[in-house]
């Protein structure tokens, strides 16, 4: 990094911090801390959205997914619009005739307190652990790439967020993130097209697609019923829309977002537009990694992405292993480079029987190449138990820094960055919220002040940001981040969506048969997770993770209906008697 970046970079971060304080200083009561007085437009509302759930992890793990594994995660997604239009008709008119402050606060009018607060820990303790994930996630990646010491960038990151959300609430996460989409976007555009001018001459955007193609890695729908495979289109679908309902539609991360809305038009129109932009962004971040892998094609790739798990097996007894792989691996990029020329040779001669010749040769390379990685991480564990192998979230960041001019390292760098203060941010925000209204101000008697409450919100929001620093100070990275962040959601949206299904269109279904139903689902889904998920190796899962979406509303739906009705048969029971 040069004096360039470092300035871009220092002077984003520092821009973002005082802008959100300035804009937002002096809110003195709840409603305007929280809610920021209703007073957003659609657009806010719909980046703050965005901003919110496009976190770190989004832009460095996606592209990393997409040059190992191609384009298949955008199924993920595919339930997000159907998600997105429910959420407008049901949640948002429900939530604004009542005037909540939070989503759990209206399972207590229409369940009671305990329901809610089972709602509320729960959300606290997912949440908690993916605030710690957010910031972590940046922190390690950029710690092994650039040198710089774990602690101390968890430390930065953390603090600065909980700067401007401590000091403004609501309203500072949603005006600090409309400059923070901005930033991250141009920064994604303008790496997307220095990718595309670093090919080869001869080689444009449609025939690197072709190239891509070849290699697997535009496979964009995947039909098969197979309920072991994380992305198919009808998971995406199912246990995609349950997982999107519940996070647009439980998550207080999300749902103080577009409670904030001047009006009910308001935060429909925000939704809408995040459920239209949403598909084709992270089509986009998706597509920026397949380049990616396009790039190394023509040019030399590492055989670990993750430079400090090169440094240790080099420094180790195998560094002559590891180097004899490594001189296999150059010979292989060599050949790679020719299967790919005589492919692009074969296209602009459109003669078939050469194309599948090339393209059979192409993929037969491939196969060496992955067979080279995973001896790589075996050698590197021999080297180091405790070394990280796994290096998908690593590609984007070390393409960045070792192919892009100075000036855009910095503004790259900002992305990530502000992509982490955007969604850490809404999360801090989120939990200090639950924390002072549904657990605090609901279980504490007497009367204070709305200046009180407000201080208390602060004070919550400072004690969780400290909590998801710590997080991430003791955190290990898994086979994805981005996928991480998804299956601890998994374990607990689906059941809590159940509970707020049961209070939409079940009204019959009372309070008891919930929460107890909820707790006894929680604890199924989490046997579930362990000996069909946890337990095996990544691709060899006995269950997709979506699916716990939708087993556990269903399970926690079809739970209260039998306690319901065996409460009511007692009861009936008891009066004959």
């Amino acid at each position: 990094m040069g004096i360039l970046d470092w300035v871009i970079l220092s002077g984003t971060l520092l821009f973002i911090v005082g802008y959100g304080v300035w804009k937002t200083k002096g809110s003195s009561n709840v409603d305007e801390y929280i809610r920021a007085g209703n007073k957003a437009k659609w657009w806010t509302i719909g980046l703050s959205v965005m901003a919110t759930q496009a976190s770190a992890i989004t832009f460095l793990s996606t592209p990393g997914q997409a040059f190992h594994d191609g384009m298949g995660f955008v199924q993920f997604y595919f339930g997000l619009p159907l998600a997105m239009i429910i959420i407008c008709m049901v949640f948002i008119p429900l939530y604004h005739k009542m005037k909540v402050y939070t989503a759990y606060e209206f399972l207590e009018n229409r369940f009671d307190l305990k329901t809610r607060t089972l709602a509320a820990i729960l959300f606290l303790i997912q949440r908690g652990l993916a605030a710690g994930i957010t910031i972590f996630a940046p922190s390690i990646i950029l710690s092994a790439v650039l040198g710089w010491h774990l602690r101390t960038l968890n430390i930065i990151i953390g603090t600065l967020v909980i700067i401007y959300t401590v000091s403004g609430g609501t309203k500072a996460v949603s005006v600090t993130q409309k400059q923070q989409m901005f930033i991250i976007m141009s920064g994604m555009f303008l790496a997307f097209f220095f990718i595309l001018d670093y090919f080869p001459s001869d080689i444009s955007f449609s025939k690197a697609l072709k190239i891509a193609g070849a290699n697997n890695k535009l496979e964009i729908l995947n039909f098969s019923l197979n309920t072991k495979s994380r992305y198919t289109f009808w998971s995406g679908i199912t246990g995609g829309l349950f997982l999107a309902l519940s996070y647009f539609g439980t998550d207080q991360s999300q749902v103080q977002r577009y409670l904030s809305g001047k009006s009910v038009r308001e935060s429909q129109l925000g939704l809408v537009f995040n459920g239209f932009l949403k598909i084709p962004m992270q089509f986009f971040i998706l597509l920026v990694g397949v380049m990616v892998f396009v790039f190394y094609q023509y040019n030399p790739a590492p055989l670990n992405f993750n430079p400090s798990a090169t440094e240790t097996v080099l420094n180790s007894n195998y560094s002559d292993e590891y180097k004899l792989l490594q001189n296999e691996q150059i010979k292989l990029e060599s050949e790679k480079y020719i299967a790919q020329n005589k492919y692009s040779s074969a296209l602009d001669l459109k003669e078939y029987t050469a194309i599948q010749e090339a393209k059979q040769h192409i993929i037969k390379i491939n196969q060496k190449d992955a067979k080279n990685r995973v001896l790589a991480k075996e050698i590197i564990k021999k080297a180091d138990k405790s070394a990280e192998t796994n290096d998908k979230d690593y590609v984007f960041i070390y393409f960045i820094l070792n192919n892009l001019p100075k000036g855009l390292i910095g503004l790259l760098l900002a992305v990530i960055l502000s992509a982490a203060m955007s969604s850490t941010a809404s999360e801090l925000n989120a939990l200090g919220t639950i924390t002072a209204l549904d657990l605090y101000k609901r279980n504490r008697k007497g009367t204070f002040t709305e200046k009180h409450y407000v201080t208390a919100s602060k004070w919550f929001t400072l004690i969780w940001g400290v909590i998801a620093i710590l997080i991430a100070c003791i955190a290990n990275l898994f086979d994805n981040l981005i996928q991480l962040v998804n299956i601890i959601g998994s374990i607990f949206y689906g059941n809590v969506l159940g509970i707020f299904l049961l209070a939409f269109f079940l009204k019959w279904i009372k309070g008891n048969a919930v929460f107890y139903a909820a707790i006894l689902t929680q604890i199924i889904i989490c046997f579930i997770y362990y000996y069909l998920i946890h337990i095996y190796p990544a691709g060899e899962e006995k269950l997709g993770y979506l699916w716990l979406n939708f087993i556990g509303a269903a399970l926690v739906i079809f739970i209260a209906i039998l306690f319901q009705f065996f409460d009511k048969k007692n009861k009936k029971i008891k009066i004959r008697a």
